[in-house]
């Protein structure tokens, strides 16, 4: 099983729920408040996902099962908003088409280009000077984050069916094995 759970914000509404003791998460901001006008992400919305009865907020969370050859092969899943998706992906290639075992794949630095705004984020060291120089040449608005991007939580099947599990060590994240 994978699953993504969140609360958007750090405490989501703020508002816990009594006799359960977990906060309701405020999902609200990933709709289009105001066409135009950034979320609490920076993240540019528009008419297409303004409020509105019986709809469904944008969403990225991509909680992921890979099968190979019938059986399962890699569960993957992070937090990140936007950049949920380009952080799952990558982690994904590093495992099967870089060789990387699960935890090499989690510790990989990562990068994300949003759209809206039109800006690339990348971890402190993911891209070499000549990258950095080649994308401005080309027009990219580059950001380095003083953080990580995505903090992954993993499990590979590994050939001789044991489980590698993996979790981000750059964030409060742990993998246990049974």
């Amino acid at each position: 099983m994978s699953i993504t759970t969140t609360l958007n914000g750090g405490y989501g509404s703020r508002v816990v729920i009594g006799g359960a003791g977990f906060f309701m998460n405020n999902e609200m901001d990933d709709f289009s408040v105001k066409p135009g006008v950034p979320n609490m992400f920076g993240l540019i919305g528009n008419q297409a996902n303004a409020i509105a009865p019986n709809k469904r907020m944008l969403s990225s969370m991509t909680p992921t099962i890979l099968e190979k050859d019938g059986k399962l092969f890699m569960v993957v899943g992070t937090p990140g908003g936007s950049t949920i998706i380009t952080s799952v992906y990558q982690t994904i290639l590093n495992v099967i088409e870089h060789g990387m075992t699960m935890q090499q794949a989690v510790n990989a630095l990562k990068f994300h280009h949003q759209w809206l705004p039109d800006k690339t984020i990348f971890e402190n060291g993911a891209f070499s000077d000549a990258t950095i120089q080649a994308l401005q040449s080309r027009s990219y608005t580059l950001e380095k984050l003083t953080n990580t991007l995505g903090r992954m939580d993993c499990v590979l099947i590994r050939p001789d069916g044991s489980y590698e599990g993996a979790s981000d060590p750059r964030a409060d994240n742990t993998a246990r094995g049974y």
